[in-house]
């Protein structure tokens, strides 16, 4: 131990390995990595379902093909993250409930986490590659992109911000779907019909309960300019919105399986699925009324708690059908 002429210690360097940690788990707090439940389930949903469905041509099973999903889920989520949190680095710092993240108070550096977005970014399009040939995943993979890093600026120009934060999680099954039966798409394009409709549920759910999450900045977003359903219609009326959203989750769920009514394949979803669209609608409806106009207070357990449940419940509901 150095003594210091001020005689104050100087405190030993802690070892690099332990440095390293310690900005990993920055990193993987500040993307709120935990959060990946949420678009992860639905994924490997619709992989479950594009294995399982009738096909010209039988879909087998590959272990590469669910380290492929799982390497451009990450990827891709923790690029859209940590992007959004560069991009909004300004905003956070002068929003009293966001001005505590690693970016306004200089835990993670801009330099740092542009790298780390980066580095997401390429372990999204790898990800992509493991499906080759099917060449169909690394195709879409800009477009996809564009559209998860787009919707970090979506709040400074359009209040439907929540519905294009949808629109990207329901990427994520159609996404499964294409990467796994391309050969059929291209073929029958109604072979996506199964596929889309649980796309559709997502888009709707998600949009919903980022309008709840959203209610905690109505009255910020107001001051700085900057486009909510909640700043734009209020948090009463927004929360009304969230609702008929769920509403429509349930229905879209429940369409699901009778895909092979507008010519798509049949699903194999049956009994379990729907006692798991039961619980679904159950717990919708108990997020609801965790929170009102009036006490925001338990938003975060509406948001994660249950909207984590609800995922990964739909994947064990699915799965207990398709496989057993």
């Amino acid at each position: 131990m150095t003594i210091l002429n001020s005689g104050t210690t100087s405190r030993p360097e802690p070892p690099v390995v332990v440095r390293v940690a310690q900005r990993v788990r920055q990193l993987l707090q500040m993307i709120r990595f935990s959060h990946t439940v949420f678009a992860m389930p639905f994924a490997l949903l619709a992989a479950v379902m594009a294995w399982t469905a009738p096909s010209p041509q039988p879909v087998r099973f590959r272990w590469v093909w669910i380290a492929g999903i799982l390497l451009a889920m990450v990827g891709a989520r923790s690029a859209a993250m940590a992007f959004n949190r560069l991009v909004d680095r300004r905003i956070d710092a002068a929003n009293p409930r966001t001005a505590g993240r690693h970016l306004p108070t200089g835990e993670l550096s801009v330099g740092m986490v542009a790298v780390f977005t980066v580095v997401s970014i390429l372990v999204f399009l790898a990800g992509t590659l493991l499906f080759w040939p099917n060449w169909l995943p690394a195709a879409v993979a800009l477009p996809v992109l564009a559209v998860l890093l787009g919707y970090s600026y979506a709040k400074r120009f359009t209040a439907l911000v929540h519905v294009w934060l949808g629109v990207a999680l329901g990427l994520a099954p159609v996404c499964a779907w294409l990467a796994i039966r391309g050969e059929a798409v291209l073929g029958n394009p109604a072979d996506l019909i199964p596929v889309l409709l649980l796309a559709t549920a997502v888009v709707c759910w998600v949009s919903g309960f980022d309008i709840i999450y959203a209610c905690q900045d109505a009255e910020f977003d107001r001051s700085a300019n900057l486009c909510s359903m909640p700043a734009w219609l209020g948090v009463p009326r927004a929360l009304r919105v969230a609702a008929v959203l769920h509403f429509a989750t349930v229905v879209w769920l429940a369409l699901v399986p009778l895909s092979f009514w507008i010519g798509g394949p049949q699903t194999g979803l049956g009994v379990a699925w729907y006692f798991g669209l039961v619980a679904i609608a159950v717990l919708l409806v108990w997020e609801h009324r965790l929170v009102s106009p009036q006490d925001l207070t338990r938003v975060n357990a509406a948001f994660f708690n249950v909207n984590a449940v609800i995922s990964i419940g739909l994947l064990v509901a699915g799965a207990a059908d398709l496989l057993f």
